[in-house]
């Protein structure tokens, strides 16, 4: 009996009809040996130690400010009357908006049966984890007593101590922890037969040991795939909305006050758009410099950067619209206080900041209408940085500009962070890296299952395997020539 899953062999294609989204003369097991052996190799590229040394040290330098923080007080911050919020929550909605790309990638194009996507979807699923992780750690500690924070979740106590509901912080608590604990299924289900490839290959007992309790006794039977299928489709299915919800409610942090600059109804659209805007970027800065390390250009092809490039461009053109819909609006509705946030930000004491999002978040993204920019990597981690740039100084922007000058002149004040504020965000990048070099070093950073099912049909009748073979994508004859030949 074939263990070839059916849709293998609806997705083998005709390479001459469409561009190949595996190059060079590739099989099953070239594949396979390619993503495994940069896990197996005795060591990194000197780059990733040189990468990882500087996140470990930043990530030091996070727990050390936290400490400090837990000690002194929130009066370490540069946090003041009219200011109760500054780089606390611009960080926590920047790197929220950074996870989203990952969902969108893994979950709604495999449900649109992209089949592009295959190559990344595994880099951009660990990426959203990690941001997730670094987003999680701002509300918790913005609080001032996060040793209290459990009393944000309503569990049973003779205090009756229950969560106020009506709170936008505890609608964060439960989007962002529902969006983790799905993303998280996600982007484990999908490494299971992956994990058991690097479990057959192993060869150390204690490499045997770790992937085969993580690969969960996975033998690639065709019952497996039935059920890996069928559970990996409802998790996608699970997944899709979040992305929608999770950043709509973040926006309601905003949106249901009555400051103006915030109080918008296009707040959850604009949100979704810019989030899912700064995750593909975020994707691209990490994604080609490991591409290139890693040599990894016949599985990550420029049609992956390219198509990315066009989804960063079209929500990058959303976001330039709603910023245009911000100053009609304030305009069209008459309010003199929305006019004048809007001009605050274009000419007050932050307009700076405002011109540098205008110019990373309009004018940069406008390259990418032109093919070369698409397609030639290293401008297109130049433009990806200057938008996450620009990302974060647009949470900036709102947050900051819609406190610092408010209602009543003689309350109004200007926000500026200390260094410790500087370094706590220093170092949530450095426990980002650190989370993501791990995951490079000893996890499979693609999807070889799922590669391997856009591979052309001729794949499924080249030579026998070159060294250890995978379940997914055998046929029997090549299963048991390699058995009389006495591989394993």
């Amino acid at each position: 009996m074939s263990t070839v899953p059916l849709p293998l062999l609806e997705a083998a294609e005709d390479p001459r009809t469409r561009p190949p989204l595996v190059l060079g003369d590739n099989d099953f097991a070239s594949v396979t040996d390619k993503v495994c052996g940069i896990v197996e190799r005795p060591r990194p590229p000197i780059a990733w130690y040189i990468a990882f040394a500087i996140s470990s040290a930043l990530t030091a330098l996070l727990v050390a400010m936290l400490g400090y923080l837990f000690l002194a007080g929130i009066g370490v911050w540069g946090l003041n009357i009219p200011v109760g919020w500054g780089f606390d929550i611009t960080n926590f909605v920047f790197w929220v908006g950074i996870g989203h790309a990952g969902t969108l990638i893994s979950a709604i194009l495999f449900l649109f049966r992209q089949k592009w996507r295959t190559g990344i979807n595994r880099f951009a699923e660990a990426m959203t984890i990690f941001a997730v992780i670094c987003a999680g750690m701002f509300p918790a500690i913005h609080t001032g007593r996060p040793w209290f924070d459990y009393w944000l979740f309503p569990y049973p106590n003779q205090m009756q101590v229950w969560p106020n509901f009506r709170s936008p912080l505890i609608w964060d608590v439960f989007a962002v922890s529902t969006y983790f604990t799905v993303s998280l299924m996600f982007w484990y289900t999908g490494m299971i037969p992956d994990l058991a490839t690097l479990r057959d290959r192993a060869t150390t007992r204690l490499r045997r040991i770790v992937y085969g309790v993580l690969s969960l006794g996975w033998r690639g039977s065709g019952r497996h795939w039935h059920r890996y299928e069928r559970v990996y489709l409802l998790l996608a299915a699970l997944a899709t909305p979040l992305v929608l919800s999770v950043h709509s409610v973040v926006s309601f942090d905003f949106a249901v006050s009555q400051l103006p600059g915030w109080h918008s109804t296009i707040f959850p659209p604009y949100f979704v758009a810019g989030a899912i805007f700064s995750g593909f970027a975020m994707v691209l800065t990490l994604l080609i410099p490991v591409r290139s390390f890693f040599h990894l250009e016949e599985l990550i092809t420029t049609r992956h950067l390219e198509n990315m490039a066009k989804i960063t461009l079209a929500t990058g053109l959303i976001v330039a619209y709603s910023y245009g819909i911000e100053f009609f609006m304030a305009w069209y509705s008459g309010n003199p206080y929305e006019k004048f946030t809007l001009a605050n930000r274009a000419l007050g004491p932050y307009a700076w900041a405002f011109w540098i999002v205008l110019f990373c978040n309009v004018v940069v993204p406008q390259a990418l209408w032109f093919k070369r920019p698409r397609t030639t990597p290293w401008m297109l981690v130049g433009i990806s940085i200057l938008i996450n740039v620009g990302m974060w100084f647009e949470r900036f922007v709102i947050i900051v500009t819609s406190l610092s000058r408010d209602f009543i002149p003689s309350s109004w004040g200007y926000y500026k962070p200390t260094w410790v504020e500087l370094c706590t965000l220093a170092g949530s990048f450095g426990l980002f890296l650190t989370l993501f070099l791990l995951f490079l070093r000893f996890g499979p950073m693609i999807a070889m299952a799922e590669i391997k099912s856009v591979m052309p049909a001729a794949g499924l009748e080249r030579g026998p395997h070159r060294g250890h073979g995978q379940y997914w994508g055998e046929i029997p004859h090549q299963h048991e020539r390699r058995q009389e030949e006495g591989q394993p």
